[in-house]
């Protein structure tokens, strides 16, 4: 049976601490019922906020839909995102991801879990992982 899930029908949550800088807002989370791995949500970042350090077992897509933001995998260059970007981060690849130094990115977030886990959190971007040069 189909499932509708009605826009505002789950409340906005904070991103919390443990895994995220600054200001965080999480929307819409949706999970696929089994046999189904995929889950996701639309993810506010304000302006400098960004998450920590992590991986994906079955890998993650990010949408943007608003804003400018960065993404950056260990040991890469930063990198800018802008809306309309999809960014595909491989299975295990140790990344961070969020809003602009001045402006804040929004975008949709989709990941697969295997055996029950979707993500494995990692330290916190330092100031200097995040002011580090973008890559043109």
């Amino acid at each position: 049976m189909i499932t509708i899930t009605a826009a505002g029908a789950k409340p906005s949550v904070k991103g919390p601490s443990d895994y995220f800088t600054g200001t965080v807002r999480i929307d819409a989370p949706f999970q696929g019922t089994e046999p189904a791995r995929i889950g996701g949500a639309t993810v506010t970042f304000e302006p400098a906020a960004r998450t920590a350090w992590h991986t994906h077992p079955l890998g993650q897509t990010l949408i943007v839909t608003a804003g400018s933001g960065l993404v950056q995998e260990w040991g890469g260059p930063l990198r800018e995102i802008r809306p309309g970007d999809q960014v595909w981060i491989p299975a295990g690849v140790k990344h961070w991801h969020g809003a602009a130094p001045e402006t804040s990115m929004t975008h949709i977030a989709i990941a697969e879990a295997q055996d029950g886990k979707v993500v494995d959190w990692m330290e916190q971007v330092s100031d200097e992982q995040y002011a580090s040069p973008v890559k043109s």
